[in-house]
């Protein structure tokens, strides 16, 4: 293989994983935040919404206890996501600030400052988990 071959091929592999990095820190994030959400009917939790490029805006009617289903909409909202794009986590409820203020027992500290706070944990375990690929 060439010289310039080899480069371009580390290039396209580089960017590879730049992309998968930023798309699992961001995941690794959102889910938190989802899973530090209080829980009563899970309108809170279910309430989470992602976009890339724009905030997403209104209210959704669905429940998620489990948060497993907001995971995967997340997931799936943030699929072509690559290094450099702007995307946004957003609950439109008229009560999330009082939940993030700590209003419940349930998270007492919040849900999204708590998880900017665990970012460095999250951003490492990602990144040990791709250096074994």
């Amino acid at each position: 293989m060439r010289f310039g071959d080899q480069i371009a091929a580390f290039a396209e592999k580089t960017e590879h994983k730049m992309d998968l990095a930023f798309r699992k820190i961001a995941l690794g994030m959102f889910s938190q935040v989802i899973m530090n959400t209080p829980v009563d009917s899970g309108r809170a939790r279910a309430n989470w919404q992602v976009a890339i490029g724009s905030v997403p805006d209104g209210v959704l009617t669905l429940e998620d206890k489990s948060g497993s289903a907001t995971i995967s909409a997340a997931d799936a909202s943030a699929a072509g996501l690559k290094a450099g794009d702007v995307i946004y986590l957003a609950n439109n409820l008229p009560y999330i600030q009082r939940l993030e203020d700590g209003y419940s027992g349930q998270a007492p500290a919040g849900m999204v400052g708590l998880t900017v706070q665990q970012f460095q944990q999250i951003a490492a375990q990602v990144s040990f988990e791709l250096v074994q690929v």
